[in-house]
């Protein structure tokens, strides 16, 4: 009787903590969503996507490279056409670019300039204008303090998405956390920067025989 006894509580037990199918993941392991492109597909690593405007009366067609204050580097901004740009996240081995993810953002551009089209964020111009501005000769992986200014994250926004400051990679760095969003400077143009109005954007992925 006794032995029958065990058998039965050692079955409950067996039932009682076996995972329910379809429960919620745990906390902190929940799925991470994928970045969609403008046909509903799943933003690959290695592809190449134009960043264009949720809104067209919000700016031109396209982000593109631009020499302000200098030759070079090459500063980011809108612009009615734009050059197309991949996303490497952190973590490469899915092949797919989620939200909420460190990045690195580089233009598939060619310039006269020697530096790279990796997306940096500089302030070079912060006490002229107070403004920290997105510009390019980044360094493209190899996370920590010396490359923090490099990494950025595509968050949801509305029906959309935005472009986010706020990188994970340096746990020790003070980072300030921040959209991007458009700055008009005195000359016309639309800089790419740190903002309390995010740009709402899309990302429509460029042709493979362009």
């Amino acid at each position: 009787m006794k032995m029958i006894t065990v058998l039965a509580l050692v079955l409950i037990i067996a039932l009682t903590t076996k995972p329910i199918l379809g429960a919620a993941p745990a906390a902190g392991r929940a799925t991470p969503e994928a970045v969609l492109d403008t046909t509903g597909k799943k933003l690959r690593v290695g592809a190449y996507y134009y960043i264009v405007p949720d809104d067209p009366a919000q700016y031109g067609g396209g982000i593109d490279l631009a020499s302000i204050g200098q030759d070079c580097p090459l500063d980011v901004v809108a612009s009615y056409q734009g050059e197309p740009v991949s996303f490497t996240p952190f973590n490469t081995n899915k092949g797919i670019v989620y939200v909420s993810t460190d990045l690195n953002i580089e233009f598939n551009a060619e310039t006269d300039c020697p530096q790279s089209n990796v997306w940096k964020l500089d302030d070079d111009d912060y006490y002229s204008s107070g403004q920290w501005f997105v510009t390019t000769d980044g360094v493209g992986g190899k996370p920590g303090a010396g490359t923090v200014r490099n990494w950025f994250q595509i968050e949801k926004y509305e029906n959309a998405y935005k472009l986010v400051y706020c990188p994970h990679v340096c746990r020790d760095c003070k980072v300030q956390c921040k959209s991007i969003g458009l700055y008009h400077d005195s000359n016309g143009n639309k800089r790419l920067g740190l903002n309390d109005t995010p740009l709402k954007v899309q990302f429509k992925r460029q042709p493979r025989n362009s």
